[in-house]
């Protein structure tokens, strides 16, 4: 069971402007799911001779201000922020990748973890959860799609620039949400 022991009933005080979150979630098993995380993704890693040091650009920038916002925001928004980038990652993910270089059961696995966290997250917030979604998140994960995936025909060397996008978004995802854990 990949990665089964996330889930275990151990303390974590979680604590915004005025109010506080109690969530049953090892604090030292986020920092283990972010290891993981980036190890299977760069398990994915294209395994061509030909590697490219291009990035995503073609009018879609990495949302750094958004994080940057987040980072301001109360526990439950971070958290909330945080859930919405997985659950659009593994959207992203979920199109057709057919061409891509790396094993499907790679991607199952990695996509298994991302949605494993992304519901631990979730049961943080539980009903402090926010309805609402952060529209710039949805067009941004929309424009990698419609500028990135589709105008290279969603090829090997598209979802090569996908991945390491999510991999940076997996690194900003941990610092804040490793900002609201508290010993």
């Amino acid at each position: 069971m990949l990665n089964g022991v996330f889930f275990v009933c151990l303390s974590l005080s979680l604590w915004s402007a005025g109010s506080s979150l109690s969530c049953r979630w090892m604090q030292h098993k986020f920092q283990q799911f972010s290891k993981n995380s980036l190890d299977l993704i760069d398990t994915m890693a294209n395994n061509s001779t030909n590697t490219t040091n291009t990035t995503v650009d073609a009018g879609v920038g990495f949302p750094n201000h958004l994080y940057n916002q987040a980072s301001k925001a109360s526990a439950e928004d971070k958290l909330s922020f945080t859930v919405q980038i997985l659950e659009e990652m593994v959207v992203l993910f979920e199109e057709d990748n057919s061409k891509a270089s790396w094993e499907e059961i790679r991607e199952e696995n990695f996509l298994q973890v991302v949605t494993q966290v992304a519901d631990g997250l979730r049961s943080c917030i539980g009903s402090h959860i926010h309805k609402r979604k952060h529209k710039k998140i949805q067009m941004y994960f929309k424009r990698l799609s419609s500028h990135v995936l589709e105008p290279m025909d969603h090829s090997a060397e598209a979802w090569e620039l996908i991945r390491k996008e999510m991999k940076t978004h997996l690194v900003r995802a941990d610092l804040l949400c490793s900002s609201l854990l508290t010993h």
